[in-house]
């Protein structure tokens, strides 16, 4: 796949406001095409309200956001259109507890790509493929531990085929022994050449699969850079005192 001149997803002078609290101030973010951002701060630092901006489940206050082209804060745009390009997974599995692994994860197509149940079903398996739960296809969500529960939600997200896939905080849910299995996952999502931006506290993982790490603090951006700078040489106070605490525990 050519690499894109510009970036995928271009957020520029993003402002949130909740009332009188001030979430985000002046947020400005580009990822490219491939590349693997993550987001890391305090609780409060503004970064899943970000993410949440980004395919406008947030109204942004301020500012502008374009996605693979599209201005996704113009009125004129279809966001429910604009959306299948950006794939989501929250903390929350948000699985339909009365249908199965397949049935999940065809809904989407189903409903949102209007595909013939037999071309949704057999998309679907290609899609939990990917995460390694086709044995599981036909178990419903109450058999499966919460770390397969994820892996279908992001199951569900890549059947749809986005551009960009965002992540808030997709495994700190879970008991520590399923961590893994959604990292392994999103490993490979991220070695397949999916463009990611991650919200998590699983520093081990942007260390290892991160190609950009940005820290946030009361709703700014205090720095980013590559891993290594971020968690080894970070040049602004409020990073260090940030990596130091994390590193304690």
């Amino acid at each position: 796949m050519p690499k894109a001149t510009g970036p995928i997803v271009e957020a520029r002078g993003i402002h949130k406001h909740f009332g009188a609290l001030h979430v985000l101030k002046g947020v400005d973010l580009a990822v490219h095409e491939r590349e693997l951002v993550f987001v890391i701060g305090p609780s409060g630092s503004g970064k899943s309200t970000l993410l949440r901006c980004l395919n406008r489940l947030e109204e942004p206050s301020g500012g502008a956001i374009t996605v693979d082209g599209i201005d996704i804060l113009d009125r004129r745009t279809d966001i429910n259109k604009a959306r299948q390009r950006i794939g989501m997974v929250f903390q929350a599995f948000n699985l339909y507890p009365h249908m199965t692994a397949l049935g999940n994860v065809a809904l989407a197509l189903r409903k949102v790509q209007g595909l013939p149940r037999a071309m949704a079903e057999d998309k679907a398996r290609r899609a939990l493929e990917r995460v390694h739960l086709a044995d599981r296809a036909g178990h419903y969500p109450g058999q499966l531990s919460g770390g397969q529960q994820q892996r279908v939600a992001i199951a569900r997200a890549i059947a749809l085929e986005p551009r960009v896939m965002l992540f808030d905080e997709p495994t700190s849910a879970l008991d520590p022994e399923l961590v893994g299995g959604v990292l392994a996952a999103m490993r490979e999502l991220r070695e397949s050449g999916m463009t990611m931006v991650v919200v998590s506290h699983e520093m081990g993982f942007a260390r290892a699969a991160a190609d950009r790490v940005v820290f946030m603090d009361g709703g700014r951006i205090v720095e980013e850079g590559q891993p290594e700078a971020i968690f080894g040489n970070p040049q602004q106070e409020r990073t260090r005192a940030f990596i130091g605490q994390i590193s304690r525990h």
